[in-house]
């Protein structure tokens, strides 16, 4: 369930894991929720074992999120769907096995399981700023879909797999920021300055005392998220941005502050201050940043 996976990816940020965890996930769940009981027989039991590494392909060349984004042509012929188009900023893109991509097709929007070695698909890996995190392009060149790799999907449904991309990437960050600030508290409870331990200095006090409140804060926020989408409740859209734009919000502060806190060390790649400062700036724009979960809190709130 949605509130057992926060837990794990509590886990799998504090530790900064480098795995396909997330898109694995979200690629089963858009199966789960979509599929038909002979594709979840198919395509489920490899992403489960670990032996199929899964994604899913959402963002084109606008960066806008959700449904509305989604442009990738779906044309229709005799032995089902042909997809053209690119599909950018997807996780493990290179690695990846299958990938779950978004359309707009004959019947408006839609998804299909494609598989990597499917003729037309091609994948370009690309440097990024957390090197324990994969992101790259997926290309569609006239790719045949059979009926077989259709999900019965519609909207709403892309819109499901948007939100809970934002929420498991939340929940991952809650992990992360928790880790940051017990290096940082730790490192200023050892290190001494003008005959004291750093910790004892209002100006490095206040500043952890933020950290904390800001991840117990957008903690109960993404836990009340992953609820949301296992219930199907009504908050769901709500929850989900207002935990989003927290994290995107706080999580780049938290990294600055945490390597800021640190002095000169903190710069440095032998030290791990900067490596949660790197997770938080590839946290902040995937699936959306602050500015457009704010926006979609406020719609939501009558605004």
């Amino acid at each position: 369930g949605w509130v057992d996976l926060t837990v794990v990816l509590e886990e799998t940020g504090r530790s900064l894991f480098p795995s396909p965890l997330i898109p694995t996930t979200l690629a089963a769940f858009a199966i789960t929720r979509s599929g038909s009981e002979a594709q979840q027989a198919r395509f489920l039991p490899g992403l489960a074992n670990g032996s199929r590494v899964g994604t899913v392909a959402l963002v084109e060349t606008d960066d806008t999120p959700g449904p509305e984004g989604v442009a990738l042509e779906a044309r229709a012929d005799a032995a089902g769907l042909v997809l053209t188009g690119e599909k950018l900023f997807v996780q493990n893109a290179a690695s990846a096995d299958l990938f779950v991509v978004a359309f707009r097709g004959p019947q408006g929007l839609g998804l299909a399981v494609v598989e990597k070695d499917h003729a037309g698909v091609s994948t370009e890996e690309w440097p990024g700023i957390d090197l324990t995190k994969r992101l790259g392009r997926l290309s569609l060149r006239d790719v045949a879909v059979a009926p077989d790799h259709v999900l019965a999907a519609g909207e709403a449904d892309v819109a499901a797999l948007f939100d809970a991309g934002a929420t498991a990437v939340t929940a991952e960050a809650v992990g992360s920021a928790e880790a940051a600030l017990d290096l940082t508290t730790g490192y200023a409870k050892q290190r001494v300055q003008f005959g004291r331990t750093i910790g004892t200095f209002q100006g490095v006090k206040h500043p952890l005392a933020e950290m904390y409140v800001d991840v117990e804060s957008w903690k109960s926020l993404a836990y009340y998220a992953a609820w949301c989408i296992a219930e199907q409740h009504a908050d769901l859209e709500l929850a989900v941005s207002r935990a989003k734009a927290y994290a995107s919000e706080c999580f780049p502060r938290i990294g600055i502050d945490g390597v800021q806190l640190h002095g000169g060390i903190g710069y440095t790649w032998e030290y791990d201050a900067q490596l949660f400062l790197k997770r938080a700036k590839w946290v902040r724009p995937l699936f959306a940043d602050a500015d457009y979960h704010y926006e979609r809190v406020a719609r939501a709130g009558g605004l």
